[in-house]
């Protein structure tokens, strides 16, 4: 009988071949390090609290260089990431966080990665997307779908600090991440977004054929008003969508966001997606549970639920609302797509 211990132990390649392997990029499938593996180590949960973040961000505004102020951009790294191509925050989810001060103007640029701005602080700030002014105030979502030129200014008072969330890390795998530097030239022409404000009605877009949006900012009160008056779901909590008011699906062909609240004292179903979602807190505070993992959040922290983690979220403050910005859309169209709630 052959001892099979003793085999395991022992290489079975000759060394020529071996070396015939290694000298034409060639790896037995067997040695993989993830092939066949019954255990995966997963991302886990991870948070930036305001309390913070916020001080850090104030000393970075310190700095003038016109390098820093072209883009004052800090990247919210996931401590699974391995290095520098790989700054994700979740899964393909990659959000910073950027600071504006009064009378700066950060010069316009466009890239292939799909972006968006959700606003945290301050008043005064605008960003321009494809020639559209869009006002930038607590709680608004701004769109800058991929390729649309963009630019921030700001003409108030006190800084603005919000969070950016792309889709870079995805174009980065797939080698589609482009970008072109102002001025702006072939511009595309947008719709006005007071075109898609009458609730229910749309105007004729027949030659709209893009993976976005027309509508580039969807204010703060529009989102909580909808919040209010949304039911309570399957999972115990509320929850409204935002969407391209064309076809009712994902602002961006990548990135899909939400606007949530659990029901005011009550913990919210426990749910599992293969979808991957960074959490921004927009008021109020309460906890999460994310897998093994009790995260406890106020105003303005951000935190993340990994794929295939069960999460439940509760808050006992009836102000309490989280945006949450998702690779959802990537899963669904790949047909990769599974979620679930706790029975």
């Amino acid at each position: 009988m052959t001892d099979t211990s003793t085999l395991s132990k022992q290489d079975p390649a000759p060394p020529e071949l071996r070396a015939a392997w290694e000298a034409n990029r060639m790896v037995p499938l067997w040695e993989s390090p993830t092939a066949h593996k019954l255990e995966i180590e997963r991302e886990q949960p991870h948070s930036w609290p305001w309390s913070v973040t916020k001080p850090i961000l104030q000393r970075t505004a310190e700095i003038q260089s016109p390098k820093v102020v072209e883009r004052r951009v800090l990247s919210l790294v996931s401590p699974f990431s391995k290095h520098p191509e790989d700054e994700f925050t979740c899964g393909t989810v990659c959000a910073t966080m950027q600071t504006l001060l009064p009378g700066e103007r950060a010069r316009p640029h466009r890239h292939s990665m799909n972006a968006l701005r959700f606003v945290m602080e301050g008043m005064g700030a605008a960003t321009i997307v494809d020639g559209k002014d869009c006002p930038m105030e607590p709680g608004d979502l701004i769109l800058t779908p991929g390729w649309c030129w963009h630019e921030h200014y700001h003409a108030g008072e006190g800084p603005t600090i919000w969070m950016d969330v792309l889709d870079v890390y995805l174009h980065l795998f797939l080698g589609t991440d482009d970008f072109q530097p102002g001025p702006v030239r072939d511009q595309t022409p947008q719709y006005d977004d007071i075109a898609f404000s009458t609730a229910n009605i749309l105007p004729g877009v027949d030659g709209h054929q893009r993976e976005y949006s027309p509508v580039f900012r969807y204010p703060r009160a529009d989102a909580w008003k909808a919040l209010q008056n949304a039911p309570v779901g399957s999972d115990g909590g509320k929850k409204v969508r935002y969407v391209n008011p064309v076809d009712g699906g994902s602002v961006m062909s990548t990135l899909d966001c939400y606007l949530m609240a659990p029901v005011t004292g009550t913990a919210t179903r426990p749910y599992q997606s293969t979808a991957n979602t960074v959490c921004c807190v927009v008021g109020g505070s309460g906890y999460s549970v994310i897998g093994d993992k009790r995260i406890d959040w106020k105003a303005h922290d951000i935190f993340t639920v990994p794929q295939n983690l069960w999460a439940t979220h509760y808050s006992d403050d009836p102000d309490t609302s989280i945006f949450m910005v998702t690779d959802r859309e990537v899963y669904r169209r790949l047909g990769l797509l599974k979620e679930k709630l706790q029975d």
